[in-house]
């Protein structure tokens, strides 16, 4: 727990970034259906994945793009499709351990999630979500300008959802956390200051924060967390077709340039628009 080393911060913006120069977002669109263009004599692969009921929740769809490309690249024939359902953590691990309803998601990886689950091992995020901002009251905005150090940081509350990873990881280096069942109950929340803000990663913030504006909800400008953690795909134990195949086509697109190409298109404007090089950084142990 503390300000985060400037030569270190400086290392770890340029690997976020150091792929952005020069490339052009990838031209196309995408195949809702999932359906490939090579012939198989094999039945395609279903793939299905957990959605949001809340059409503005657009926190999956850099991942389901993602996961299209990627299979893309596998030349498998496959169909994706979501199963839609008021989504947490706990639900949706014990669904996909069973393959039912779900038999992909992709998570912030933990000890629990891969004790229960196989994850592929490649990171989706580039440790993005590790890179954390803060929505906060517009009526905080000077009470969280003048926080200078770690300890002036405790003295206020996060909010979390009870079953993400982060929970752990802020109650562990000494934050307060209050923590509720359901996502979408959070702006609420934080608006009748039942917390006092909500560390969101840099690639979603942005668009939550145009979401609850009306309730007095900003970005704050001037602190973040940071703590290393990445995102996985997670299939079943019971499915190394799947597993063996994401892999694959991952390897694929990193290799082809794809993959960073993608990554620029859904995150490269919300990282240059934190300006984590200017912020006050407090960078986090994660507990194994």
């Amino acid at each position: 727990m503390r300000h985060a080393n400037r030569g270190k911060l400086e290392l770890a913006l340029m690997l976020l970034s150091c792929t952005f120069a020069g490339m052009a977002v990838a031209g196309g669109s995408v195949r809702t259906d999932g359906a490939s263009s090579h012939h198989d004599a094999k039945p395609p692969i279903e793939i299905v994945y957990p959605d949001s009921p809340d059409p503005d929740d657009k926190r999956g769809n850099y991942y389901v793009r993602l996961l299209d490309l990627v299979m893309s690249k596998t030349g498998a024939a496959y169909t994706m499709h979501p199963f839609v359902f008021v989504t947490s953590g706990a639900r949706v691990m014990q669904k996909l351990d069973d393959e039912q309803d779900l038999n992909l998601t992709w998570a912030l990886t933990s000890p629990e999630w891969e004790k229960t689950l196989a994850p592929v091992r490649i990171s989706l995020d580039k440790g993005l979500l590790g890179w954390r901002l803060f929505l906060i009251n517009k009526r905080d905005e000077s009470a969280f300008a003048k926080i200078q150090t770690f300890n002036e940081l405790r003295q206020y509350a996060a909010g979390q959802q009870r079953d993400w990873t982060d929970v752990a990881i802020l109650r562990a280096n000494g934050l307060k956390v209050v923590d509720a069942a359901v996502y979408e109950s959070m702006f609420k929340m934080l608006a009748a200051d039942r917390f006092q803000y909500f560390p969101r990663g840099v690639g979603e913030i942005w668009a939550e924060a145009q979401r609850c504006a009306d309730l007095g909800i900003e970005v704050e400008p001037t602190l973040a967390l940071h703590y290393p953690v990445h995102t996985y795909f997670f299939v079943s134990k019971k499915n190394p077709t799947l597993h063996r195949l994401l892999e694959q086509g991952l390897r694929a697109a990193i290799k082809d340039g794809s993959f960073d190409r993608l990554f620029d298109q859904y995150n490269g404007e919300a990282i240059r628009k934190a300006h984590l090089d200017t912020r006050r950084v407090f960078e986090l142990n994660v507990p194994e």
